[in-house]
């Protein structure tokens, strides 16, 4: 893929955001949490974890809320929003708040594993990467614990968008990436998209700006807690929305 030029050689005092927009989470929240802190902690980088509750009834932010007390205000950060609004505005209120010069985006839901973090953190190291993407199609990559229905949706979305777009990435419509603050903050800015087509739209739109996109294999786990947000209308919006960067791309 074209890619614009970045410099191989990073500061020492990187420091990594972690954005966890969620929404009715709170079984899964404590250990996701748990997790990024184990494996941050682990690999000694300098990190902060900024969660983003959309006013969740199942009381999302009171459980974030004791997370904070548990590891500090100085990881745990809670920037909460009254209502559901997207999952890109989430993401322009996190960066807002992120004192980190890079930034995570993952799934609170337990369906990215923070095992993979330090292997974003190396490959994007390595290559001077802008974005790094986790994908479930090439490498060892796979998905566990979907049913036919869900694995054909998002390999025939995946394999469509291929055809239709070609992206130079594997997995469009993965959300588990890592990206330089700015480049972030630059794709954000031209991203139109809503919902499930804006994860596609951001490395269509990393490609067309000339970003370098690294990838990193990654085992993808249905959510244990909780219920899938995908529905026929997240599907129906998809289509549109990969027509409308077919036409615009």
């Amino acid at each position: 893929m074209a890619s614009r030029k970045s410099t191989k050689k990073q500061d020492k005092g990187d420091k990594y955001s972690v954005l966890l927009p969620t929404y009715n989470e709170r079984e899964n929240l404590p250990l996701i949490v748990w997790l990024l802190v184990k494996y941050f902690g682990d690999s000694g980088y300098d990190y902060e974890i900024i969660v983003i509750d959309d006013g969740s009834p199942d009381g999302t932010l009171q459980v974030a809320e004791q997370l904070q007390k548990i590891y500090g205000e100085d990881k745990i950060l809670l920037r909460p929003r009254a209502k559901k609004l997207g999952l890109g505005t989430a993401y322009i209120h996190g960066i807002q708040h992120a004192t980190g010069n890079f930034i995570f985006i993952m799934d609170a839901d337990l369906s990215h594993h923070p095992k993979f973090i330090p292997e974003f953190i190396d490959l994007q190291k390595e290559g001077g990467y802008d974005v790094v993407s986790g994908t479930r199609y090439s490498g060892n990559g796979g998905v566990y614990g979907w049913d036919l229905r869900r694995k054909l949706i998002s390999r025939g979305a995946n394999f469509i968008t291929q055809v239709l777009l070609r992206p130079g990435a594997s997995d469009l419509t993965g959300s588990f990436r890592l990206y330089k603050k700015e480049v972030l903050q630059s794709l954000i800015e031209v991203c139109v998209s809503k919902g499930y087509v804006f994860q596609m739209e951001m490395i269509v739109r990393a490609r067309q700006l000339g970003y370098s996109i690294g990838e990193v294999p990654i085992s993808f786990v249905d959510r244990v807690y909780g219920e899938s947000k995908l529905g026929g209308n997240e599907i129906v919006s998809f289509g549109k929305g990969l027509l409308t960067l077919f036409a615009t791309t």
